[in-house]
């Protein structure tokens, strides 16, 4: 792509400069797409807007479930385009590569969340990404609902056939699509987005960085917490994150191949972002404030010792400088990342020689997943967004 053919999100410039002297198809490729959006998605949300939230849940629901009949009979010929090519497998896919990072996913999936949570999504919400979600107020009000359902879709891409056709994970990242064309929308009529400067809301630049940093990323702090995983495992949960990317609308041209190309977007796609600034910090604490909460805790000073501590935890991850930026409180982090994957090993010996230890701590592990994820009694909710506000929205 040339860049020089498309207009130049002015926020990018000063960082551009920098990633281009370092890799500069790499940064030409990550600023062009951060004007582009999600056209065939954008295309069928727009047509589902003339009808009612009901309507609208009750097409997409027959569309998900692949047996629509006389429900989609009606339906924009827009959504079943989009079904007919989301359902289509690139040929790149091979399911049995995901089974060896299954396993090591649910093996490690303590450590996991922590890294998620107190790595991966903080730095995430360094970059201009923030403002999405700062104007939506879909962290900063609602930071508990958001986690949870961040978990639940994470828990179901890594279950044995969750992103078959019909599986869970395959319909909560077409879902996490759909959902984001419409905010696409709703952001850019509100007034409150400033297009010369930020580019497309929710653009293929920011979704390609943030699957890497699920991905690629994800696993430098995990093994920097003392996750236990082989070669063959690594590139397995790459190999399942890069397809649930494709599902979620990432464009290929986007969308890394392998970890090392994973690690050098999310690098120079950093050096393209500008500094931490104010909506970014405001995530963040409530990203962080929000964790407790998840974790069930309902005692206040049970709370804010567990947020003390992510707060000394996610600095040992990602660094002063980082955490200074984003004005986490002052203090050492010394130890804190040493003494988690400390005890991260002994309970991996316990488990090694200690079968009946294992088989409880497995299953402590899934309960804990379960119990920090979302799930609906009348399954997963195919209702949209109809305002920019989280608090204005109907619920969905």
């Amino acid at each position: 792509m040339d860049v020089t053919d498309l207009k130049f999100p002015t926020d990018y410039q000063p960082g551009y400069a920098e990633a281009r002297a370092l890799a500069p198809e790499i940064a030409d490729n990550y600023i062009a797409h951060t004007v582009i959006g999600d056209p065939l998605a954008e295309a069928m949300t727009a047509d589902l807007w003339q009808f009612s939230p009901d309507e609208q849940e009750k097409l997409l629901q027959a569309a998900m479930g692949n047996d629509g009949g006389l429900v989609l009979r009606d339906a924009p010929a827009s959504l079943l385009t989009f079904f007919e090519q989301s359902k289509a497998i690139p040929d790149w896919v091979n399911f049995s590569e995901f089974n060896p990072g299954i396993r090591m996913f649910h093996r490690n999936s303590r450590i996991i969340l922590v890294a998620f949570v107190a790595g991966v999504l903080v730095e995430g919400f360094t970059t201009n990404i923030a403002k999405s979600f700062f104007l939506t107020g879909r962290v900063r009000d609602q930071g508990v609902r958001r986690l949870s359902q961040n978990n639940r879709h994470m828990m179901e891409i890594f279950l044995p056939g969750g992103l078959d056709r019909d599986g869970d994970g395959w319909k909560l990242s077409v879902r996490i699509r759909i959902v984001h064309a419409r905010l696409r929308r709703l952001l850019r009529e509100s007034g409150e987005w400033d297009s010369e400067a930020w580019g497309v809301p929710l653009s293929a630049a920011h979704l390609g960085y943030a699957i890497s940093a699920f991905s690629a990323r994800l696993l430098k702090h995990m093994k920097t917490l003392g996750a236990d995983y082989n070669d063959e495992e690594y590139a397995s949960f790459m190999a399942v994150w890069r397809y649930t990317g494709y599902l979620m609308g990432i464009p290929e041209s986007i969308l890394f191949r392998d970890s090392d190309e994973a690690l050098r977007l999310y690098n120079i796609g950093l050096l393209c972002e500008p500094s931490a600034q104010m909506e970014s910090i405001v995530m963040a604490h409530a990203l962080i404030n929000s964790a407790p909460v998840v974790a069930g805790m309902t005692d206040p000073n049970d709370r804010r010792r567990l947020a003390q501590y992510a707060y000394r935890l996610t600095r040992g991850l990602i660094g002063d400088t980082l955490a200074n930026q984003l004005g986490f409180p002052k203090g050492s982090s010394f130890g804190v990342v040493a003494r988690f994957r400390v005890e991260e090993r002994l309970n991996q010996i316990l488990r090694r020689f200690n079968p009946e230890y294992g088989r409880k701590a497995n299953f402590s592990k899934f309960s804990g997943l379960l119990e920090t994820s979302l799930y609906d009694e009348t399954g997963i909710s195919y209702r949209l967004p109809d305002h920019m506000h989280a608090e204005r929205s109907s619920h969905w």
